[in-house]
């Protein structure tokens, strides 16, 4: 066991001594849940405006080695910039419509959504290159916390979200995100009682009755990155049935399409989970921990919204995806895979050891097939319109060809960011041997970051996006050659 293991686990172990505690609510009620008012996708004017082309940035888990990772694409995207078909430059920065994020890629997304172009000259310092699991445990083993740790009202995430609160988002709210113009940032948790993903929209918080605006973003940080067990959930009310929440019509008509539409019995599942908090008697209180037990891919939102445009779609009904031709997703994945030696030992590895191998591969397997899903739906969409467009169904009134008179028009494009698609050996080893902690020396954050901005460059889909968007790149990261046309 390597040096970087043993000080991780000893950090383990002095957090889990500290014994659990559930931390207090603080999300106001309200008294009408108004569709066209808070933090949602309604809300965001630029995501609705009329454009073909919607990009989405989809941050993984893994500390501050995701968090370094997914910085690194947004400093990709900021340096670079496009030329289009009509003259028009712009930095591919520009083009984002959504940000979604868990666990340690939450932080650079929450603190992007805050701080826009400011957080190139501050997150560095703030966060990246800062011994942020060193604090966190210093302050744990603080006498002057233990009394407020003993409390059922306060744990050692409430803690931690004081924390980032001091050292990245100073106090800052959903409401200060919604004063913003930058994309639509999605935090993701997970709740522990039913194992839904839980999202940090006001489309979510109108079920519960609260509002979303009060809600400090360390507190969504603290929940996302909640590992269970080492750190203790993040506890919110429900005050469901209480505000006249109605169900949107779009997700009524999928309830209604699921006996004809195998589309729609997949998205059924999230309308089901989302009714699940409308009985704020029954269930009074959610507890939320690491979005990554979930989602450790922060792109199961990207599926459901796609299952459910294709459910839609089926119905003929329409949607707000119906103008856009392109959806360009960057799977930032910083998922390491260091090697094991265990099949080289004769003793068994031991305890610690087994339960954060047992609780990491399952997670790191649905990950693999969520992308591989995105994938699946992309092919198949290509597949139906290829067939609609040839013309071989004109004429056919067959019901059981309704799929691909109605495939959607969306191309999509999976643009794989992993250590795995680095063409530089030496450098993929090294990413893969780092750990998931909170803190990482200055030259691992440095490496993680221009790996992000090689990859997205020299990614296939990525330049296969661009070419069908008849734009080129005109400028690229310092040091970063530019995809041959």
């Amino acid at each position: 066991m390597n040096k970087r293991r043993v000080l991780l686990h000893v950090a383990l172990a002095a957090l889990l001594a500290l014994g659990g505690c559930a931390t207090a609510p603080v999300n106001p009620p309200i008294t009408h849940a108004d569709p066209t008012a808070g933090y949602r996708y309604e809300t965001r004017a630029h995501y609705f405006q009329d454009t073909e082309d919607i990009v989405v940035l989809a941050f993984s888990g893994g500390g501050t080695r995701a968090a370094a990772f997914s910085y690194g694409v947004l400093e990709a995207l900021k340096d670079t910039e496009v030329i289009g078909a009509k003259g028009e430059r712009q930095r591919l920065l520009d083009s984002v419509h959504v940000v979604t994020g868990v666990s340690g890629g939450s932080f650079t997304a929450l603190a992007y959504g805050l701080y826009g172009d400011r957080l190139f000259s501050e997150y560095e310092q703030r966060f990246l290159k800062r011994n942020v699991q060193g604090e966190l445990i210093g302050r744990a083993l603080n006498p002057i916390y233990w009394g407020p740790l003993s409390s059922p009202e306060w744990g050692r995430s409430e803690l931690a979200a004081d924390l980032y609160d001091e050292i990245l988002f100073n106090g800052a709210t959903f409401a200060d995100l919604q004063r913003g113009k930058g994309p639509m940032i999605v935090a993701t948790a997970t709740d522990l009682s039913s194992g839904a993903r839980f999202y940090y929209t006001q489309q979510m918080f109108d079920i519960l009755c609260s509002d979303l605006s009060a809600v400090r973003l360390s507190r969504a940080a603290a929940s996302s990155s909640g590992v269970p067990v080492v750190l203790s959930p993040v506890t919110i009310y429900n005050y469901g049935g209480t505000c006249g929440y109605k169900e949107p019509p779009l997700l009524t008509q999928i309830a209604n399409s699921a006996a004809v539409a195998r589309p729609a019995a997949r998205a059924l599942q999230q309308v089901k989970e989302l009714r699940y908090y409308e009985d704020g008697k029954q269930r009074p209180y959610l507890h939320l921990v690491d979005g990554g037990v979930s989602d450790n891919l922060a792109m199961r939102a990207v599926l459901e919204i796609l299952e459910e445009f294709e459910a839609l779609r089926f119905q003929g009904a329409r949607t707000p995806l119906d103008h856009a031709r392109r959806l360009a997703v960057f799977v930032v994945n910083s998922l390491s895979t260091p090697p094991l030696d265990w099949d080289a030992e004769k003793s068994a590895p031991g305890t610690l050891d087994i339960l954060l191998r047992a609780t990491g591969v399952p997670i790191d397997h649905y990950s693999y097939e969520a992308v591989e899903l995105l994938r699946d739906t992309a092919a198949r969409w290509k597949f139906l319109r290829g067939i609609r467009d040839s013309g071989a169904i004109v004429g056919n009134d067959n019901p059981a060809l309704a799929e691909v008179a109605r495939a959607p028009n969306l191309e999509v494009y999976v643009i794989d960011v992993s250590f795995g698609a680095l063409k530089n050996q030496e450098e993929r080893a090294y990413l893969n041997e780092l750990p998931t902690s909170f803190v990482l020396p200055s030259e691992a954050v440095d490496r993680l970051r221009a790996a992000a901005g090689t990859i997205v460059l020299e990614s296939p889909d990525f330049q296969r996006y661009l070419k069908d968007m008849g734009e080129r790149i005109v400028k690229t990261p310092a040091g970063k050659a530019a995809p041959a046309p």
